[in-house]
């Protein structure tokens, strides 16, 4: 708390590497909020977090938070002070919407265009005018008709709490919390609304909670795929503005015109954000300032140039070869064949958008194809390096039917990442598991005030991390490519889990490096009669790509281990009797095939000195460490953390852990057989079972009185040193009298021997 209190006041950014469970999120939100009730001049919150459970989880914490806090207030303003204060949370229109037809949809992008055809300003408009002449939202109509800035009551909001008000008041909830964040103190949301908006205010403090992926997050958001299905829909969408454009000359050519002339004037003419159909790619500010080049200004022009481009892209689709190319020769190529200059490209995306608001077209989900295109030429002609484009023909490298992908890949994340750093003026990157830490600021360019690791405060050591590097008939265990498939390695791999199943009571998690090596180690252990087994012993449950899937066979692994029989690593946790024991099987490197991979990893050695070794295995390292660190959720919570791969009993691999866990990994546990290993959990399982004091209050976690009386014992002492510091010194009596020192205060005095 000190640290990040020292990063406020001097307004600068910071890397914080908080232990898992150990509080991490309220001790941001306690610390952040009581900086903001202290001050006068209120700096904004803006938290943010990967998926919607850890949203609503934050959310949960602060509002306890700010019950704790009311109930402590003394005088009738401080409790006025706390009743007014605002915490709400935002996430997409699919989790927001109530809307009895819109809400059955199944997929993001139609809720979304179908919220825009009942909700944009035009058909608003129309329906005011014309009452029943066009379908509006009553919801968002009911919520235009109360007072700005006071559209529900002050507090903190879950998004459960949203929707239910939304339902009691038919107000819709999505479009309230947009229409709020002006208004509140702290708004809680997704790292990509972040990427994508830059409309807070700049004295906002930004925390990234469960930021160790954060590089990857930036490099997706500025990242596109282009295949030939997505490029003949984009012709069939540049159609359809086509018919709908002469349609419109014929009917009403005075909005047109009224276009052209905002467009004379510059992009800044844009209009309502809440119409936006596509989120921009970051622009550079001054491009923003610029007016549209004259030849993409009028909508026929535009179109026409459209046109082109697509059917560019299609020609570069029918190459059989794999290409790699840079932003600048790419452009150049473009210019040759079609004449297209790169000025108009950049402002392709925004040219598109003022487009579709002009011909206030419905059912945009059908132009979502073309909104890539456009968003591809805006970056492709915006930015020179941090990019390459790479078209893979085929999917695999053995195919024979070519399946072209376009990729334009963002190679550095500090271009999407670079604006949050600017205009805010505290940026707070924090995790469990973001070890080493100077990886970050070197990957996103900024200087962080402070940058610090926490060890994990236990009275008993909670966890027991093992390290085995070969199996009990003494052959070492890899996930290494040369190895991974060899027998022995499987069928040591499938014991770990077999002797594991039998001692380890509730659940046991299992990580493996990919989804394809998991399928084919677990058809190997099928064939072997090694599930047969583990079903001795526990139930088992196999993650699949499919996130439907995957939560139903959560729900069930929950169940199972509730009746006592035994992506899943980023925000779901295995607590208590739900993980007491993590397996990483194998060492979670990339593929490093990848091109994509390759390319990124050749940019990070040029421009920021990163070497590929370095680079690769921070990242598995940080892999590994966050599925192992899903066994602790808390201080009263335990568990083994297994690391079944020799290369973990490598120092340097392990320098790469989080100190938290690292600290525990003793000598002896860092290069074990499978069956010491097992000796070793019994031991600890059996100790961990017979402590009383579970909830270690008083020595790992401290009461209210306990902090209390450590800060009366502080005052105390601080107290007693001014005093002696007060004391005249007489010359001819020793300062200490004749008995010296009292034997309390020695042995108060740290003695550096």
């Amino acid at each position: 708390m000190c640290d990040l209190k020292r990063t406020l006041d001097a307004q600068g950014h910071c890397v914080l590497e908080m232990p898992s469970g150990t509080g991490k999120t309220v001790s941001l939100l306690s610390l952040i909020v009581s900086y903001q009730q202290f001050y006068p001049a209120k700096r904004k919150l803006i938290y943010c977090s990967r998926t919607v459970p850890e949203i609503e989880k934050a959310l949960e914490e602060l509002k306890r938070l700010m019950a704790y806090r009311l109930s402590c207030a003394e005088t009738e303003e401080e409790k006025e002070k706390e009743r007014n204060f605002y915490g709400i949370g935002l996430t997409s229109r699919k989790n927001l919407c109530i809307h009895p037809e819109v809400a059955k949809e199944k997929k993001g992008k139609v809720v979304d265009a179908r919220c825009r055809d009942l909700t944009n300003s035009a058909v608003c408009e129309k329906g005011r005018q014309n009452p029943g002449s066009v379908d509006l939202c009553d919801w968002h109509e009911n919520l235009g008709k109360l007072e700005p800035g006071n559209l529900i009551p002050p507090g903190v909001w879950t998004l459960a709490d949203v929707l239910q008000h939304g339902r009691d008041n038919t107000v819709c909830p999505y479009f309230l919390v947009r229409r709020m964040m002006p208004f509140v103190d702290i708004i809680i949301y997704s790292f990509h609304y972040l990427l994508d908006r830059r409309e807070m205010s700049k004295d906002a403090i930004v925390v990234f909670d469960e930021a160790h992926n954060i590089d990857n997050v930036c490099i997706e958001s500025l990242s596109i795929d282009l295949t030939r299905p997505m490029l003949d829909s984009a012709a069939r969408s540049v159609g359809k503005l086509g018919e709908k454009i002469e349609e419109i000359k014929k009917t009403d050519a005075s909005k047109l015109q009224d276009e052209y002339a905002k467009l004379v004037e510059g992009l800044q003419e844009a209009a309502n954000d809440e119409d936006a159909f596509m989120s921009n790619p970051v622009l550079p500010e001054d491009l923003l300032k610029e007016a549209v080049p004259g030849n993409i200004r009028k909508a026929e022009h535009f179109v026409a140039f459209l046109t082109r481009f697509v059917e560019y892209l299609k020609t570069r689709m029918r190459v059989l070869h794999v290409v790699a190319e840079t932003p600048l020769s790419f452009l150049q190529h473009l210019k040759d064949i079609t004449y297209i200059e790169r000025r108009p490209l950049r402002f392709c995306a925004e040219r598109l958008q003022s487009l579709v608001r002009t011909l206030d077209l419905n059912r945009l989900d059908e132009y979502s194809s073309l909104q890539k295109v456009a968003t591809f030429a805006t970056l492709v002609a915006t930015y020179e390096k941090g990019f390459l484009l790479i078209l893979e023909p085929f999917e695999t490298d053995n195919a024979t039917v070519p399946n072209p992908i376009f990729h334009l890949t963002c190679l550095d994340p500090a271009i999407a990442i670079k604006p949050v750093f600017e205009r805010f003026s505290s940026v707070v990157i924090t995790s469990g598991t973001i070890s080493p830490l100077d990886m970050y600021p070197k990957m996103l360019q900024f200087t962080p005030v402070v940058q610090e690791t926490y060890p994990m405060t236990l009275t008993r050591n909670a966890f027991l991390p093992l390290v085995i590097t070969r199996g009990s008939d003494q052959v070492a265990i890899s996930s290494r490519f040369e190895v991974r498939n060899d027998p022995a390695v499987v069928r040591n791999f499938g014991s770990i889990l077999v002797e594991y199943s039998k001692i380890v009571p509730d659940g046991i998690v299992a990580f493996f490096p990919s989804y394809l090596y998991m399928e084919s180690i677990v058809a190997a252990w099928n064939d072997m009669g090694i599930l047969n087994e583990v079903w001795k012993n526990k139930l088992i449950f196999v993650e699949t790509p499919d996130a439907n899937e995957t939560s139903i066979a959560l729900e069930n692994y929950r169940r199972a281990c509730d009746n006592g029989r035994g992506k899943v690593s980023e925000g779901i946790d295995f607590d208590h009797n739900y993980g007491r024991a993590v397996i990483m099987f194998g060492v979670p490197y990339q593929y490093t095939e990848s091109r994509i991979l390759k390319a990124r990893l050749e940019y990070l050695r040029d421009a920021y000195r990163i070497r590929e070794s370095e680079f690769l295995g921070f990242d598995a390292m940080r892999n590994a460490a966050q599925c192992v660190g899903r066994v602790l959720r808390g201080k009263t919570d335990w568990g083994l953390m297994v690391f079944a791969d020799k290369r973990f009993a490598r120092a340097d691999k392990r320098a790469k852990l989080p100190r938290w866990i690292n600290q525990y990994i003793t000598e002896t546990a860092s290069n074990l057989s499978t069956d010491m290993a097992l000796t070793l959990s019994k031991l600890f399982m059996r100790t961990i079972s017979q402590n009383p004091n579970e909830n270690q209050t008083g020595v790992s976690l401290w009461t209210l009185e306990d902090v209390q009386k450590a800060q009366a014992k502080q005052k105390e002492m601080a107290m007693e040193v001014e005093q002696q510091e007060d004391q005249p010194m007489d010359e001819d009596d020793d300062y200490y009298g004749d008995g010296g020192l009292d034997d309390r205060i020695l042995g108060e005095i740290d003695l550096d021997v």
